[in-house]
């Protein structure tokens, strides 16, 4: 074989092995939006950085369900047959029951104070709940939420007896049940479906899911979160710890700096959505409702008799866990 020749099959086996390096390994991200979401959004700017950083890592996102149901991806994730999800964390409680702290009514009162949440003990002590089920945090993130109603407004708990609600998560479930409503457990996809159809009453969701999943063409009255906000839930990007492990130290850097990108976007970005879902709803008709001081301190009070107990009974440090939330300022 000539000079030429061999030197031309060198940079063909080359090429053949860069290629083979920088699509060595795939990651799988499952979530339950549409990819103008908020949290699609989050995971775009992870694999955009992650493909630019150019480590032989690719991440392929399947939005709106289509790799695995909103409510059974955390499982699959923890088993290793997911790798990413951005998922809200209470979809779990029924694995870890201290996961349906972090979507508790009026444990967070902001956004900052949902930061502060994030980079405290509390966060530490559910962090390492999930290292045991094998599962880590990239991308920490709370979204804010308020009230729909069907026909009528949703302020406080007088508004609520007789109501098919849909709350998001077992704490909300107790609470809105100890005011009067009946509840409807369903993913927040499927709200516009049931209140179509008659199914539901009232929901209550992330400022977010109210607008990707067009709820304003459904409702009478939204009630967004604005001073008072009693519904905060954590809803970070996750990854299976041992796939993480496993890669190389330059592909955990690239995720590790995207993610920390995906961050500061998502909690500049949770602010907006609240005022944002507001104009929405405001342009499509939907009559907007306050909720004031006084709604707040009513459902906190009837939280406390009901979901913060409940919580403390079901969850063997439960006590604990709360007082770590509680005490961040």
């Amino acid at each position: 074989m000539n000079k030429k020749l061999k030197s031309t099959f060198a940079a063909v086996a080359m090429m053949a092995a860069s290629t083979t390096a920088v699509y060595a390994q795939n990651l799988r991200l499952s979530h339950q939006w549409s990819d103008s979401d908020i949290r699609h959004q989050v995971a775009q700017i992870v694999a955009d950085e992650v493909a630019a950083a150019d480590v032989g890592l690719e991440i392929r996102i399947f939005p709106t369900q289509s790799l695995f149901k909103a409510r059974e991806q955390y499982t699959p994730l923890s088993r290793g047959q997911l790798d990413m999800t951005v998922l809200p964390l209470s979809y779990a409680g029924g694995q870890q029951p201290a996961y349906n702290l972090t979507l508790m009514p009026g444990l967070v009162k902001n956004h900052d104070h949902a930061a502060r949440l994030n980079e405290s003990p509390f966060m530490e002590a559910i962090e390492a709940k999930m290292a045991e089920d094998d599962v880590m945090v990239l991308v920490h993130g709370y979204l804010a939420g308020g009230f729909a109603g069907k026909d009528e407004c949703i302020t406080g708990p007088d508004d609520m007896p007789g109501k098919q609600t849909r709350a998001a998560g077992k704490a909300f479930e107790q609470m809105l049940a100890g005011a009067g409503a009946s509840i409807a457990s369903m993913s927040s996809s499927e709200i516009y479906n049931a209140m179509q159809t008659g199914v539901l009453d009232a929901a209550n969701t992330s400022s977010s899911s109210f607008v990707s999943y067009r709820i304003y063409e459904q409702v009478a009255c939204y009630t967004p979160a604005g001073e008072y906000a009693l519904w905060f839930m954590y809803q970070p990007l996750l990854m299976n710890k041992s796939t993480f492990e496993g890669l190389t130290e330059e592909q955990q850097q690239a995720l590790l700096a995207g993610a920390a990108k995906a961050e500061a976007f998502y909690l500049e970005e949770a602010k907006k959505e609240d005022a944002a879902s507001r104009e929405v709803f405001e342009k499509a008709g939907v009559e907007i409702a306050v909720m004031s001081e006084a709604d707040f301190n009513a459902w906190r009070a009837l939280a406390q008799e009901t979901s913060y107990k409940a919580f403390v009974e079901e969850t063997p440090d439960g006590q604990q866990l709360l007082d770590l939330a509680l005490s961040v300022d």
